[in-house]
């Protein structure tokens, strides 16, 4: 979640839910607010359980960088490859090159003040230590605040240690967490021992909290001191307080029933959060039935041992790291691991099969949420299958049937990384290897990447026809041209699309990949110049999607039937086909998608007589393109409208005021951007459209004349 403060500031609220349970610990937060203010980097550390990203929050909430605070969940990436993705993903970043996310990563801090939180790293200390302190050194305006149970050891680093709640304050928030349940405990000194007991650990009281419904505070201190010496775990060298806190869960463990303690032990499983569905499904069976999930969860949930969250997909839950650790500690020992893990890789599987399928339905932006959701489990069902002899077909299987989220939602670097790992496996399932052979031309065309792309689909269409897989023909051959379509080979994308189009509808294969063949196949014409039989493809495509609900392909026919507008003197018409095809691609993380409609809106604009509008909206799309894969600047098709627009405004406005209007869009952030380019229907509305006629072009230039690409630099247009 997101606010503004003022000046505009984006700030990332995307803290612990624990911040609003936050008790005590005033000093410590006075003093790491001080330590965030004097160094770069500062690492909270101590004991787990004792509050660590509770404090980070609460602290991080208190600064207010130019550019925002931006929370990195950690504990449920297990790869350490991962920990650049997931930074990337939290500062919502969206970037369809070849780039490594590191690069990404200090491109995009270079210039910007922010502070970046990194919760949870303390498996992950080498990958994360090594690139804490590489966005250090190349992006001065970064602040990094670390929470951990040990130190980064990156030079320049701060530690804040934490130690555990002084007495009174362990007491209020045992009593805090009794109220919470109606309970009034007053002076109980069964309460105060207890705190003691447990050495002040948050979690450990939270825990032992959690049992108020069926014991007092005394018969809780009697329980405990029956089971500390039994229950002490870590060996003689851990710390107390880590062996406390191991005793602590135990003990709590020891008091839940069998069916409290197996279910415990298998959501262990789970990577970060998990839906009820998700639990009963890979949770039931070998003595816990289906339909008594729900109950022994809830159960779960009232001891503290399971976190319960509102999201926007709806009620997920989630176990605290230490917790759930203990719980896989457990798992290992009932010799049940290897079938849980199972079950998990299947529900995923399951799970991305459908999602897959409801893509092409109303469910599009229900399945893009759901799958953002879930990607840390789905990641962890990839690992699982492309690790695990003889898994390697599901883990090909998996990696091209999430296509969509790869293509549709803005993934491409990770989708390349999965499917290539994939590919380089041995499979017995030839079907599968296809598909993700297929898909993975599919992303790196989409990248701009045509070698790997083309040597991809050759090795997909060839063992395709020597296989009999008249499906894989087709995605093959239609990718293949896409790839032409996008290098300006007009005449081979036509034949190719039109011999795909044949085969789909042949093998009766209807869906968003189809429909956007479809599209691809108007843009062909529209290049060649037959306008109106490009118009006739989109509005089949666009019939078909509203038939279906489809939004993503629909996106992409908007986009051309606006030109068409926009070329047949309607500038009004192509704005609100455009409006709604930028409403969509923005939704989807569509990139490319965003930044083609914001070019031709610059178009439209000009032709409306409000040039410096126009060049101020090509000085955000100038931004935008280095993070676009695809080299569609290097088209002389496609960047025709910007040619155009830019010799209209410059034209009207002069050079000098011209290159001023970008400079000012270039300014502007991604989301600034986009809603600055929607925004302006709502303006056109209020205001009068100017009086007399506007010219619609000022240079000979159709779309099927291919205009000279401009040379560009960073983003900016050469002058």
């Amino acid at each position: 979640m997101r606010s503004h403060q003022p000046g505009g500031t984006s700030v990332n609220h995307n803290l612990p839910l624990e911040l609003d349970a936050f008790v005590g610990r005033c000093a410590e937060l006075d003093g790491l607010t001080r330590a965030l203010g004097a160094s770069r980097l500062v690492t909270v550390t101590g004991p787990g359980g004792v509050g660590k990203s509770r404090l980070a929050a609460r602290a991080a909430a208190r600064t207010v960088p130019d550019d925002g605070v931006w929370r990195v969940e950690l504990a449920a990436v297990r790869d350490p490859e991962f920990v650049d993705y997931a930074v990337v993903e939290a500062l919502g970043l969206t970037d369809h090159t070849t780039r490594l996310p590191r690069e990404t990563l200090l491109a995009h801090l270079a210039e910007r003040q922010l502070l970046l939180v990194l919760d949870g790293f303390e498996h992950l200390v080498d990958a994360c230590a090594e690139l804490v302190a590489d966005l250090l050194q190349r992006a001065p305006g970064l602040r990094v605040l670390a929470v951990g149970r040990r130190p980064l050891a990156v030079a320049g680093e701060r530690l804040f240690v934490l130690g555990p709640l002084g007495k009174d304050e362990a007491v209020e928030l045992f009593a805090d967490r009794a109220a919470g349940q109606g309970l009034a405990l007053g002076g109980d000194p069964d309460v105060r021992e207890l705190c003691r007991r447990l050495d002040g650990i948050p979690l450990a009281i939270e825990l032992a909290a959690g049992r108020l419904r069926a014991l007092s505070p005394g018969q809780l201190l009697e329980r405990l001191d029956d089971r500390f010496r039994l229950l002490t775990g870590g060996g003689r060298d851990a710390l107390p307080r880590h062996r406390t806190l191991r005793t602590a869960i135990g003990w709590s463990h020891e008091l839940c029933t069998p069916e409290e303690r197996l279910l415990w032990s298998r959501l262990s499983v789970f990577a970060g959060r998990f839906d009820l569905e998700a639990a009963e499904y890979v949770c039931s069976g070998g003595g816990l039935h289906t339909d008594d999930v729900l109950e022994v969860l809830t159960a779960l949930l009232a001891q503290s041992v399971v976190a319960r969250e509102e999201t926007a997909t709806g009620v997920r839950y989630r176990m605290l790291d230490t917790v759930r650790a203990y719980g896989a500690d457990w798992l290992e020992a009932t010799g049940d691991a290897v079938r849980l893990r199972r079950r998990h890789r299947d529900w995923y599987v399951g799970l991305a099969t459908w999602c897959e399928l409801d893509w092409f339905s109303p469910r599009q932006n229900e399945v893009a949420a759901r799958v953002e959701a879930e990607l840390p489990n789905l990641r962890c069902a990839l690992e699982y299958c492309l690790t695990v002899p003889g898994e390697a077909h599901l883990g090909q299987y998996l990696a091209g049937a999430l296509w969509f989220c790869w293509v549709g939602c803005g993934r491409l670097s990770e989708g390349r990384h999965w499917l290539e790992r994939s590919v380089e496996l041995e499979s017995e399932n030839e079907q599968s290897r296809l598909k993700a052979l297929w898909v993975l031309g599919y992303v790196a065309i989409l990248q701009g990447d045509p070698v790997p792309a083309l040597g991809a689909l050759h090795e997909c269409r060839e063992a395709a026809e020597r296989t009999a897989n008249p499906t894989a023909v087709a995605y093959a051959e239609h990718r293949t041209g896409c790839l032409a379509l996008v290098t300006d080979d007009m005449a081979r994308a036509e034949t190719l699309l039109r011999s795909a189009l044949a085969r789909y509808q042949e093998i009766g294969e209807l869906n968003s990949n189809v429909l956007m063949g479809q599209v691809e196949l108007a843009m062909a014409r529209a290049f060649q110049g037959d306008l109106p039989d490009a118009v006739r493809l989109c509005e089949d495509v666009r019939q078909v999607c509203e038939d279906h609900g489809e939004r993503w392909a629909r996106s992409y026919a908007l986009y051309v039937l606006a030109y068409a507008a926009w070329s047949e003197g309607d500038p009004a018409r192509a704005r609100e086909l455009l409006t709604d095809c930028l409403a969509c691609a923005h939704t989807f993380r569509d990139l490319l998608g965003s930044v083609l409609t914001i070019e031709l809106l610059a178009l439209v604009t000009a032709a409306e007589g409000d040039p410096a509008e126009a060049a101020v909206l090509q000085g955000a799309a100038a931004t935008m393109w280095p993070s676009v894969g695809l080299p569609l600047f290097g088209s002389a098709y496609y960047n025709a409208p910007h040619e155009l627009c830019e010799a209209m405004a410059r034209e009207r406005l002069g050079d000098e005021r011209y290159e001023e209007c970008v400079r000012q869009g270039g300014a502007l952030g991604r989301e600034a951007a986009v809603a600055r380019a929607l925004g302006r229907q709502k303006l056109l509305e209020a205001l009068p459209m100017p009086r007399g006629p506007v010219r619609h072009t000022t240079v000979a230039l159709d779309m099927h004349e291919p205009a000279a690409s401009p040379t560009r630099k960073g983003g900016e247009t050469a002058g």
